[in-house]
């Protein structure tokens, strides 16, 4: 097959398209240009995408023999990526920017100008697995790490995407023996540091950045029952079930710590309360997106809100244009914009964008399951 890889810069991209040459594939690297600012440097496990990036990746293209090319996506990264971040921020939701680059940018923006040049497929340095399923179609699975495992980044792919992609390492039992194999092949890259924090924020200062870019939006502090705690300088400041920096002029009542349980930009209002009012029992979630036949009644899941939070029983049915879960097990601090992927087994079947969420009773009894998504 004729395949792209995308290569990072990081040793994780450039093991994945070594594997992908050693298995015969017709392999063309790469670098996405993704900041537009030509002087960013990394520092340490703090951003990507920068000039030491191109120029590691580089380096590895040319010990693997294979050709190496840099495409400017910085335009679709700022629009697709950093300014949605920014807009859901101000909106009172809470995005993961690196759900939304994998959406919109690896496997959206690259892959379709890679197909549109005549490649097969895109390689790509996550931990994941493409299985394929009994009807021969092509199945995104957890990668055999359970460490590393990155199928909740990726849960936003269409059948399609998963068609075209390929995860070299979704195998790989450990990070430490990618890391050995970059140093069997004597690539440059096996003890570069892993990438950490938000990429276009390599300072890690998410509410300075979000600062400069809206402005003070100064506002209240609340508890439930409207009491003024405090004051803050903007409500993209703050996610729910945070705890620290909430700007309260004095403890609660009991002395319990207090969290942030909803935020209302338009109003300008922060509501804290106690702990045990973040658990959630349900959620709406819309634009969903799946990697098989959508369900067409209520289904048995496992459903997991954050990257390597824990997956937890549920039921999912179609709600309207969205989906309704109920969890079996509650989870907390769960914030409107976040991503709920949806599991069974190892296999991911989809996920959508939470829009709401609601406490009570967890289900505690099925309420059937769905042959599509087996």
């Amino acid at each position: 097959m004729r395949v792209l890889a995308a290569m990072s810069g990081g040793v994780d991209s450039a093991v994945a398209a070594a594997r992908a040459v050693e298995a015969g594939h017709d392999v063309v690297g790469v670098h996405m240009a993704l900041n537009r600012d030509p002087g960013t440097l990394r520092t340490g496990s703090r951003g990507c995408c920068t000039i030491e990036d191109s120029l590691d990746a580089r380096r590895a293209a040319d010990l693997l023999g294979i050709p190496f090319y840099v495409w400017d996506l910085s335009e679709d990264f700022v629009e697709d990526v950093v300014e949605d971040f920014v807009a859901e921020y101000a909106a009172g939701r809470t995005p993961n920017p690196c759900v939304r680059c994998n959406e919109r940018i690896k496997f959206a923006a690259l892959l379709d100008k890679g197909i549109a040049l005549g490649f097969d497929a895109v390689a790509t340095g996550h931990y994941a697995q493409v299985r394929t399923g009994p009807d021969g179609t092509a199945e995104l699975h957890r990668a055999a790490d359970e460490a590393k495992d990155q199928s909740y980044v990726l849960a936003v792919l269409d059948a399609d995407q998963v068609a075209h992609a390929m995860f070299p390492l979704g195998d790989a039992p450990t990070k430490a023996e990618v890391r050995a194999e970059a140093h069997r092949r004597g690539l440059p890259v096996a003890d570069k540091p892993d990438s950490h924090d938000i990429c276009f924020i390599p300072d890690g200062d998410t509410r300075g950045f979000l600062a400069d870019k809206l402005g003070e939006v100064p506002g209240e502090v609340v508890d439930e029952s409207g009491e003024v705690l405090g004051a803050h300088t903007g409500t993209y400041g703050f996610t729910v079930g945070q705890r620290k920096g909430l700007g309260i002029s004095r403890p609660a009542p009991d002395g319990r710590p207090r969290y942030v349980l909803s935020i209302e930009p338009v109003r300008r209002t922060v509501t804290v309360g106690p702990a045990e009012r973040l658990a959630v029992t349900g959620m709406h979630a819309v634009d969903p997106v799946w990697t098989c036949p959508p369900p067409s009644g209520p289904v048995e899941v496992h459903v997991q809100v954050r990257a390597h939070g824990e997956a937890v029983p549920a039921v999912v049915e179609p709600a309207g244009e969205g989906i309704s879960v109920t969890l079996r097990t509650p989870l907390t601090g769960v914030a409107p914009g976040q991503t709920v992927a949806l599991y069974r087994g190892t296999r991911v079947l989809g996920s959508a964008t939470i829009a709401g969420t609601s406490a009570g009773t967890a289900a505690q009894t099925s309420t059937g399951s769905s042959a599509e998504t087996s």
